[in-house]
């Protein structure tokens, strides 16, 4: 027998789970198991990474899921009466599976944001295709329901879900009975009120049960650690004796730890496996779909003549690197972003380019048209060319795409590389296909007036911001910490006065190391720093202990400048 964990929370659920994904597929080879899921709270920010690691242990199968929110009504209303929602666990089987998820979370979070991402049924029942539903925690709908005391409820829930599902519907059980000293037993109390009516109802509606863990964290020793990242999420001290606590159990157990907690159902760890072997292998990453510019239709009632007179450029990008003819939209992009770059040569440059304009603007043409990026080019001097005609202050330009020549003719940038040297090819590398990644800077009234036109232009469904994660760094994971552990701002201070900003040099092995600023190599390097850690105060000690152990948890998310 094996064993698959199904419900896995990592740093991705945000001040709420402290696994790392690197440490969840260390962890899980450790322990021999063929799958591992993940299933953060009502997003897929972790996915990308998720299958970095997974590349790395081919023989962990990965599972990608979600633990997605339900409305109790319609997602779309967001007051009091209608903020009510459960927890359920949704996983993929294959890429259209992968899909229906990323749809339903992209739902709850444009349509459904009240608190919490949620989705209603008729979302689900809309995109339940080659999804596998298990019931969830304790804040599920049919856990809630028993717990209430509403048998019927419980079973009006599980037959509509079954109806949704089928076969791919699984009643979940877990079991967390709190082994720190003096910590309420009431999550272990409430799972045993319904966890055996659960498998009642399993017999019942003829369903399969399945043993997961909540997993929070990797560890059993990392419990402490997750206790305070859910103090800074509650913003309580450590010693409060009414926060909220896990009751750290909730990491990723062995098959033998798990067989334990449920020795007369056997059955519940063999149905991981069965859900694992439903899932199949795929890839989530595809080619870039570039957006298409619309061209001027003066423009595109005269083509042939455009499509002639920039012959050499098209032909360079005509067809892919596979050989395969990239269509007529592509070879009218290619000449309408030729005509632009020109017309604004004659600007920048005059009316007649000498040896070297010429030649550095018929290369650079010709890479991105080899590289198929003109459409990238136009709808970026769109917007940039609509700002400066709205009285909006555009940036001169910042970071390799001044490197380039036809940026500069497009007026997406203002400073001429041919007279200040500048390469192209720290930009575009003609021998590295990479998406193209320029940065532009408008005033902050402007800013938001730029992203309307373009919500306008190519509509909502078509823009996007970019999310960024910040980490705990060493200094804050020191002041968080120190802020719940009642250490004062007057000690936390001093203690990250030792850390350095920039990387540091250290003899290793009798050699000198240039090492990165992290509280890990703080501790081991910088003598001060060392002493606190192993000879401070005990509140120090503590303090530095779980710094260091919560270092690099995902803090918050926000917007790409």
């Amino acid at each position: 027998m094996a064993f698959v964990h199904l419900h896995v929370h990592t740093q991705y659920s945000i001040l709420d789970g402290q696994s790392s994904i690197e440490n969840l597929f260390n962890r899980a080879e450790e322990l021999g198991m063929p799958g591992l899921a993940i299933t953060d709270h009502g997003n897929m920010y972790g996915i990308k990474e998720f299958y970095k690691y997974a590349k790395k242990h081919p023989n962990i199968k990965p599972i990608v899921g979600c633990e997605i929110y339900v409305s109790v009504g319609d997602h779309k209303l967001k007051d009091k009466a209608n903020r009510a929602y459960y927890h359920l666990i949704l996983l993929a089987k294959n890429y259209n599976g992968y899909k229906n998820l990323m749809k339903i979370v992209s739902i709850a979070h444009i349509e459904g944001m009240y608190y919490r991402p949620r989705v209603s049924h008729e979302v689900l029942e809309k995109y339940h295709e080659d999804l596998i539903c298990c019931s969830a925690c304790m804040a599920g709908e049919v856990p809630r329901m028993i717990l209430a005391g509403d048998m019927e409820g419980a079973d009006r829930a599980i037959e509509w879900h079954k109806k949704v599902f089928g076969d791919d519907y699984y009643l979940e059980v877990m079991l967390h009975k709190t082994e720190v000293p003096g910590l309420s037993q009431d999550v272990y109390e409430g799972q045993s009120k319904y966890v055996p009516v659960l498998f009642e109802l399993a017999k019942k509606h003829n369903l399969k049960v399945v043993a997961t863990n909540d997993v929070h964290f990797v560890r059993k020793e990392d419990g402490p650690a997750h206790d305070r990242l859910i103090c800074l999420t509650t913003n309580a001290y450590i010693d409060d004796p009414d926060r909220f606590h896990y009751t750290q159990q909730e990491y990723l157990k062995s098959e033998e730890e798990m067989a334990a907690l449920f020795p007369d159902h056997p059955e519940v760890l063999e149905n991981t496996l069965e859900v694992c072997d439903k899932i199949e292998r795929y890839e989530i990453d595809r080619d870039h779909v570039l957006p298409k510019f619309e061209l001027p239709k003066e423009f595109t009632d005269n083509i042939d003549y455009w499509l002639d007179k920039y012959k050499d450029i098209i032909d360079a990008g005509r067809n892919d690197e596979k050989g395969n003819y990239r269509g007529d939209d592509f070879c009218a992009s290619v000449a309408f972003m030729c005509k632009i770059c020109y017309d604004g040569a004659k600007v920048r440059y005059g009316e007649t380019l000498n040896e070297e304009q010429a030649e550095r603007l018929d290369f650079e043409l010709k890479t991105i048209s080899r590289m198929g990026f003109p459409d990238y080019f136009l709808i970026v001097q769109d917007f940039i060319n609509w700002a400066k005609s709205h009285g909006i202050s555009v940036g001169p330009g910042r970071g390799s795409a001044a490197g380039s020549a036809a940026a500069y003719c497009f007026g997406i940038t203002n400073l001429d590389p041919i007279r200040y040297d500048l390469l192209f090819e720290r930009f575009l590398n003609p021998e590295r296909i990479s998406m193209p990644d320029i940065d532009v800077d408008f005033d902050d009234e402007g800013r938001y007036r730029v992203i309307q036109y373009v919500q306008e232009k190519y509509g909502m469904d078509h823009i996007s911001h970019v999310i960024t994660f910040g980490t705990m760094a060493a200094k804050s994971a020191i002041k968080d910490v120190a802020r719940i552990s009642h250490l004062s701002i007057d000690e936390s201070n001093r203690l990250t006065k030792m850390i350095p900003d920039r990387p540091f040099t250290v003899k290793v092995d009798g050699e000198d190391k240039e090492v990165k600023p992290t509280l890990k190599n703080c501790v081991k390097y910088i003598p001060e720093l060392k002493q606190e850690y192993v000879g401070g105060t005990e509140l120090v000690q503590e303090v530095l202990k779980y710094a260091v152990q919560l270092e690099g948890c995902i803090r918050q998310i926000g917007i790409h400048a």
